[in-house]
């Protein structure tokens, strides 16, 4: 059988069955029209956050402690090498474990992750399994954290705005769960602000009270050579030890603990305003966007794929009887020999 012949022997199979491949092709499109229209939308919800970051903090608290303290500048001993990523600390499991382990009162005091799963499985398919929640509240928590994990998303805008997407199929849980995640995300922000500005206190307390220790034992080093005078016995005249190097030990160790002063006060001036302020300027309340499945388009598709489908069935023997010939075309070498033992 030639390629000519195959062509030829298929369009008369197809021409002979042209009502089956339109039945079996309008079945299969009706068939994933009504899964479209089974599957319940999809619903998502955007809240907008200011300020959750704020780069000229540094340069601000900079030159206001310059006016109050009346220097030139204030020494930079804090950097904003500890800024928090925003982005990745509303993706990031931490945050996404404290959500789902929160309880709603609204809804029975149940955990996120149970609604959740409530959700999940109140949609599924005939042929989807059940989410089964585990006993431990540690393993249901991270169960909880990897759901939520593609249900959220978020990208800060060009004014520095934070923008937060969440989506459900159930719309009575998309404003309680948003505002859980706005509220963890934002105390936790809070936590991680306060706890760099106490430990940035803390270390310059601590090197004050060093210097002034290494400050006291220079002046008791003083005293000391004060009270050991020599006297010349010929006439009476008093020399003291030079103390050149001593003097200039503590002109410098002054100096650093000057400068440790001024970075307390900057320390503390971090501790005091370590709280930002946190304002949802757009609420994730309705309306939502809403994404659902097109019916038309999986009826098109259903088409398509059930004409392909069932042709591929109707001549699938002459494919075969083809692909045969021409293997043993190509071992016997003509198509007489290939004949005689087809």
């Amino acid at each position: 059988m030639t390629s000519t012949e195959l062509i030829r022997n298929i369009f008369t199979k197809l021409s002979k069955n042209k009502m089956l491949l339109l039945i079996f092709s309008i079945g299969f499109a009706l068939l994933l029209f009504f899964y479209a229209k089974s599957k319940r939308p999809v619903y998502t919800a955007k809240a907008t956050v200011f300020p959750l970051t704020n780069q000229s903090e540094n340069s601000l608290s900079t030159s206001a402690l310059s006016n109050i303290l009346g220097i030139e500048g204030t020494p930079k001993s804090f950097s904003s090498e500890a800024s928090i990523n925003i982005i990745e600390l509303t993706l990031s499991r931490n945050v996404r474990e404290r959500v789902a382990a929160t309880r709603l009162p609204q809804f029975g005091n149940v955990t996120v992750t149970e609604l959740i799963v409530k959700t999940i499985n109140n949609n599924n398919a005939f042929y989807e399994k059940d989410i089964q929640i585990p006993a431990d509240s540690t393993a249901a928590t991270a169960l909880g954290s990897e759901l939520l994990k593609d249900a959220i998303s978020a990208k800060m805008s060009k004014n520095g705005v934070l923008e937060f997407y969440f989506s459900a199929k159930n719309k009575e849980l998309i404003t309680p769960i948003a505002n859980v995640f706005i509220d963890k995300l934002s105390q936790f922000y809070i936590d991680l602000k306060i706890s760099k500005a106490l430990a940035d206190y803390n270390f310059t307390i601590n090197k004050i009270d060093s210097l002034q220790a290494i400050l006291n034992a220079v002046d008791k080093k003083a005293i000391n050579l004060q009270n050991t005078t020599l006297f010349s016995p010929v006439d009476k005249l008093e020399f003291e030890l030079p103390k050149e190097n001593l003097s200039m030990e503590k002109s410098h160790i002054l100096k650093q603990r000057d400068i440790s002063i001024n970075n307390r006060e900057e320390a503390t001036w971090r501790l005091q305003k370590a709280t930002p302020i946190i304002s949802i300027l757009d609420k994730p309340t309705e309306p939502f966007t809403e994404s659902s499945t097109s019916g038309a388009v999986f009826f098109i598709i259903g088409l398509i794929a059930g004409y392909i489908i069932c042709a591929f069935i109707l001549v699938r023997k002459l494919i075969y009887q083809y692909t045969k010939s021409e293997i043993y075309k190509s071992i016997f070498g003509n198509e007489a020999a290939a004949n005689s033992v087809l």
